[in-house]
């Protein structure tokens, strides 16, 4: 059997979901594994690297090896280049297979707001398609107690989540709003999850100019008016 025990790094007991992990799931009739070759398996068949390792745990009755990564990009980059499927070849010749798989995924309910209605739900199943299966897509409307029982402009997608789904992405051009049950923390500025935008590293120096505070709003543009059409024969002798 496996070891009972194995945890590397520091050890919390944080409520709430696993993130940046995934599980190496052995199977249950495998013969016993030590923890030095339960990191020699992990470094040659995963290739992962110290740095990128942040912890290690196994449940022994389970055969289940919990890998905790420091950056979700390289645990999705495991999970394509896996195609979810290993071997482990035991000291005695015996070969195990072993499933491997994200943690905290599974079927959610994904909120889509910010879309105009008129927008058919084949753009949303194109934009969501690539971070999991998507099972249904219906509009979210209000009660019977209210005296309009009409769609709020809000679609909900049932998701079978293979990877999570940044707070904000672009569905057909407009910029949508997407939330769900224990959802990362997603950067307005680079997209990237685990940061908010004020602490991210990839943030203009100060005194830069952003862009996005340069152009003019719409309600500035129409504040000002036309624009005067400029007189051709000025300047002319």
């Amino acid at each position: 059997m496996f070891p009972k025990t194995l945890c590397c790094g520091e050890k919390r007991h944080a409520i709430g979901e696993r993130q940046n992990t995934f599980v190496c799931a052995f199977y249950p009739q495998s013969p016993r594994i030590s923890a030095y070759e339960i990191h020699e398996w992990i470094y040659d068949a995963l290739c992962l690297r110290e740095f990128e390792v942040v912890m290690i745990q196994t449940e022994g009755p389970k055969r289940h090896v919990y890998i905790k990564l420091s950056y979700p990009s390289r645990m999705q980059d495991i999970l394509t280049s896996t195609t979810g499927h290993a071997e482990y070849q035991h000291t005695n010749g015996v070969i195990s297979k072993v499933r491997i798989e994200a943690v905290g995924f599974g079927l959610r309910k994904v909120g889509i707001a910010n879309l105009p209605s008129e927008f058919a739900d084949s753009y949303i199943r194109i934009s969501l398609g690539k971070f999991g299966e998507i099972r249904d897509i219906q509009n979210d409307s209000c009660s019977n107690a209210y005296r309009y029982s009409v769609p709020i402009g809000i679609r909900i997608a049932t998701l079978n989540l293979v990877q999570h789904i940044p707070s904000h992405i672009i569905v057909a051009g407009h910029i949508t709003l997407i939330s769900y049950e224990r959802q990362p923390t997603t950067c307005y500025g680079c997209n990237e999850m685990g940061h908010l935008y004020q602490v991210c590293s990839h943030r203009r120096r100060p005194g830069a100019v952003d862009a996005r505070m340069t152009r003019k709003s719409w309600a500035h543009v129409t504040a000002m008016g036309p624009k005067e059409p400029q007189d051709k024969t000025e300047g002319r002798g």
